[in-house]
């Protein structure tokens, strides 16, 4: 591997440094860990050039090969990333922000955005030598991480939990990756330690707590939906970016990608930021000014798996900070509807965590942060075919019909107007 484009880590807290082949634990920084967990970050030998002028004619993410851990010679690709940046402006007038976009991450190779990060880690894992890569995950994360370990000859051990979606648990399966159910969420992050110990095994996701990130590198990935965004915009950024948010890979790594870009001179401006959340751990730690953020009880079993988390992380909060932006709880209601709309004014069909952002966006618009004027952005993260389960019901609507006049009858009883 070409280990000299990382120089060394740094904490995105303290700024204490780490030298380049130190052990990425899921620890973070040693310094802060029990004052407030932070992540690592890698610093590049050599000065990063502006993003959009060294890209490539390279069909994939990896265009963005100079300003990534990796070489495009060393990348495991299955050609993510040059996602479609939509304008939605039906859903926008509904949400009351006409110059709404959506960043349609759907589209990658396993239909979520976990592409951008495991295309890095699977690299970088087999440019280490290692032989099985790892995560928890409650699916998204999973089924991408497994894709591409078997792009890359290599095994894959996803740990998860019950209640993980369906359709997720059978794709992981089908890229020949071994699922590891159990009880706990907690002893998920047990075995992942153990077999790091034991075996080497290249861990992708967090396995200690309080979690800090997940592996610094592979969240280098996401800092291309930044470059993306704006390329796809005619070198202009967004008023406004919104994303759903866990523990905030995507954020901070999105977050880092348009700061490269201002540093360049490719934007003029920087976008705020908005993390749609489930629990509100960021929105407590924002409104307290802390940078240890607290666990909270979960008062509902969120339709939206995959963030719902009771804690978030330190890289999220410091994006939103730095950002000037906001984090948003949203429960349950009114997700499905929001997703459906999606779907039928917009022909994008989102996860169910994936249309937070939506939400998000319009709660911001009627407290009067966001203005109707504002250019928003909306990452939508997911394919809704991932939680098909939790998301499609029963349609007491769906019927079979004996003859083509019992359709029409139906038809005609049901309002639609047939002639336009």
């Amino acid at each position: 591997m070409d280990t000299g484009r990382v120089l060394e880590f740094v904490c995105i807290r303290c700024s204490t440094s780490y030298p380049a082949d130190v052990t990425i634990d899921s620890k973070g920084c040693a310094r802060c860990q029990d004052t407030a967990p932070a992540n690592l970050a890698p610093v590049y030998a050599a000065p990063q050039p502006d993003p959009l002028a060294g890209a490539t004619s390279s069909r994939s993410l990896w265009r963005f090969a100079h300003m990534l851990p990796c070489t495009e010679a060393e990348a495991v690709s299955l050609g993510e990333g040059l996602t479609p940046l939509l304008a939605a402006p039906r859903i926008g007038a509904f949400l009351g922000v006409p110059e709404l976009a959506i960043k349609d991450e759907g589209r990658n190779p396993t239909w979520s955005h976990k592409d951008r990060f495991s295309t890095i880690a699977v690299s970088v894992a087999r440019a280490r030598g290692a032989k099985i890569v790892a995560t928890a995950s409650s699916g998204n994360a999973g089924a991408s991480l497994a894709a591409y370990a078997a792009r890359a000859g290599l095994k894959c051990v996803v740990t998860t939990f019950a209640g993980s979606a369906g359709a997720m648990l059978a794709q992981i399966r089908k890229y020949g990756a071994t699922v590891l159910p159990l009880v706990s969420k907690m002893d998920r992050w047990s075995l992942l330690e153990q077999a790091a110990a034991r075996y080497d095994w290249f861990i992708a996701s967090p396995y200690h707590g309080p979690v800090v990130g997940s592996h610094p590198l592979g969240i280098e990935g996401y800092k291309t939906i930044a470059y993306e965004i704006v390329e796809q915009s005619n070198g202009t950024a967004p008023d406004w970016c919104a994303l759903p948010v866990c523990y905030g890979d995507a954020l901070s790594g999105v977050w880092a990608g348009f700061c490269e870009l201002f540093t360049q001179g490719s934007i003029t401006r920087l976008p705020r930021l908005v993390a749609a959340e489930v629990h509100g751990s960021l929105a407590d730690a924002l409104a307290s000014g802390a940078d240890a953020l607290s666990e909270r009880k979960l008062l509902f079993d969120s339709l939206a798996v995959s963030i719902g988390t009771p804690r978030s992380t330190f890289q999220a909060l410091k994006a939103l900070r730095e950002s000037g932006g906001h984090a948003v709880p949203v429960n349950n209601h009114g997700l499905i509807a929001m997703q459906e709309r999606l779907a039928r004014d917009e022909g994008i069909f989102a996860e169910l965590a994936s249309v937070t952002p939506l939400i998000a966006i319009s709660k911001l618009k009627d407290q009067g942060v966001i203005a109707a004027t504002d250019r928003v952005v909306a990452v939508v993260t997911a394919s809704g075919l991932k939680d098909l389960d939790r998301s499609a019901g029963s349609n007491e609507h769906d019927q079979i019909f004996q003859t083509t006049d019992d359709a029409w009858r139906w038809l005609d009883k049901n309002g639609l107007d047939l002639a336009s």
